[in-house]
């Protein structure tokens, strides 16, 4: 082989590679979009196991506790609730509901590392954030786009559950839990109350805040009230993302701009 036949095949398959590997690589989101929209297909059907069984979805956080702070209050996450529908029963029996989530009694459950919760393609490497079982999903406690959330406007909340008659929204036009895997969201934890936001800005919009925020290109998932999930675009509406993350409002807008 020559030279110049030898710098050929070099140029052929360097271009060969510049072709392929972004093809490689949205394969591969391809398939991380797929498996993080089947987790919250599995958190929705949870959710209405939990509706089936106690007559409401659950409470969004049990006695909410400021981060940093020790106390009484037991701050127990509404994904806490929903285990026993995610096939982890024996999860589920170590957690003392009577007890905080950071109860030397619940330690155990709390350190589980739960792939159910977790998405692929967030960009947080271990299973664990402070020792504890990482969520890449939070519950949704309403909006701040067009008005205070005071009182809460969301489907999961403090300290309330709400049952489908007290959602008139209608549960395929209210987002009960969204994606928030982007950054290093301190209270990403399955058993942790705090694993809760509103909504105040455009989906992914770049903020310190717990946000729907996700590392999927082009928007984040959301898992509405009657378990669909929907891929929320960036450009999506800001009007019609503050009336998919309220149960009330009584918006006739659409959510528009979602991809199944």
């Amino acid at each position: 082989m020559t030279l110049i036949e030898l710098l050929v095949v070099v140029a052929v398959i360097a271009v060969l590679t510049a072709i392929l590997l972004p093809a490689v690589q949205t394969a591969r989101e391809s398939t991380r979009r797929i498996a993080c929209l089947n987790n919250l297909r599995h958190v929705g059907c949870a959710l209405h196991g939990h509706l089936l069984a106690r007559g409401a979805f659950p409470v969004g956080c049990t006695e909410w506790r400021s981060p940093g702070k020790s106390g009484p209050e037991r701050c127990l996450a509404w994904s806490s609730r929903i285990l026993p529908w995610l096939e982890e029963q024996a999860v589920a029996d170590l957690i003392d509901h009577d007890k905080p989530f950071d109860h030397a009694d619940n330690a155990a459950a709390a350190a589980t590392a739960l792939a159910i919760f977790r998405c692929p393609s967030a960009d947080r490497p271990d299973a664990l954030v402070g020792g504890l079982g990482r969520s890449d999903y939070g519950g949704v406690t309403g909006e701040r786009i067009t008005s205070p959330n005071n009182p809460e406007k969301g489907g999961l909340i403090h300290d309330r559950g709400f049952s489908p008659r007290e959602m008139p929204d209608g549960l395929a036009h209210t987002a009960l839990v969204g994606e928030c895997a982007a950054g290093t969201w301190p209270d990403g934890q399955w058993i942790n109350g705090r694993n809760l936001f509103d909504q105040a800005y455009a989906v992914n919009w770049p903020t310190w805040e717990d946000e729907l925020r996700s590392r999927h290109p082009g928007g984040g998932h959301a898992l509405f009230g009657d378990g669909s999930v929907r891929l929320l675009g960036d450009s999506l509406d800001t009007r019609i993302l503050a009336a998919a993350c309220t149960r009330a409002g009584g918006e006739s807008l659409p959510v528009a701009g979602a991809t199944p």
